[in-house]
């Protein structure tokens, strides 16, 4: 019995002995524990950093569709810039950076 005695009061308290089972359970032994939130956490940032890039490109390539309807001269230059295409008696020389 001294043993018990030793025991400060407030260890022997039900609710708060409950408490910290929940908390331990919580943290350590769940299915979705504090390291895998820390985790999800982290994988979450990266999904929105790249759902920000896509949405960058979807609007830049909204942009030049835009202009590619309204200027017939933007068609033309997407043309030759792209695909290499080339009126007839002319040459193209594609230089390549490294």
């Amino acid at each position: 019995m001294d043993f018990y005695k030793k025991i400060p009061r407030w260890l022997k308290n039900k609710y708060i002995l409950t408490l910290v089972c929940f908390v331990i359970w919580i943290v350590f032994f769940d299915h979705n524990d504090l390291f895998l939130q820390v985790e999800r956490s982290g994988e979450l940032r990266q999904l929105e950093k790249g759902k920000a890039y896509y949405q960058e490109q979807i609007d830049t390539i909204n942009r030049e569709l835009s202009g590619l309807k309204n200027d017939p001269a933007s068609v033309e230059r997407i043309a030759r810039e792209r695909f290499l295409m080339k009126k007839d008696k002319e040459e193209i020389f594609v230089i390549e950076e490294k």
